[in-house]
């Protein structure tokens, strides 16, 4: 099975769980995908904090290609495109500035939003 998560929620406490499902499911065979939408793309902002709480996962996550894209007109709404950059992640969005959810339906992902 592939899956995309789409998570909007910046609040860390909450991106966690995008993490942990990601890993979860790439460990039980699943092909799987991460977007940064919405407030979300202020996570990576927030992971490089000193002393951010989930910064190791965060890492993890980062290194092992599970994120897709970071939504480019989120990013520069929210004053954080230069960090998104900053950290190596693609910034992108076909669907006028937003990543588009039917582009992953048309690849044959199943959608999970958080």
């Amino acid at each position: 099975m592939k899956y995309v998560l789409f998570a909007f929620n910046g609040d860390p406490i909450c991106f966690v769980h995008v993490m942990l499902n990601a890993f979860d499911m790439r460990e039980k065979g699943h092909e799987v995908k991460v977007v940064l939408e919405g407030s979300a793309v202020t996570i990576p902002k927030a992971m490089a904090e000193p002393g951010a709480a989930f910064a190791p996962l965060w890492e993890n996550l980062k290194g092992s290609g599970m994120i897709d894209v970071v939504c480019r007109a989120c990013s520069a709404k929210l004053g954080v495109s230069a960090e998104v950059e900053a950290q190596g992640l693609p910034l992108g969005g076909d669907m006028k500035g937003h990543p588009s959810m039917s582009a992953y339906i048309d690849q044959g992902y199943t959608l999970i939003t958080f």
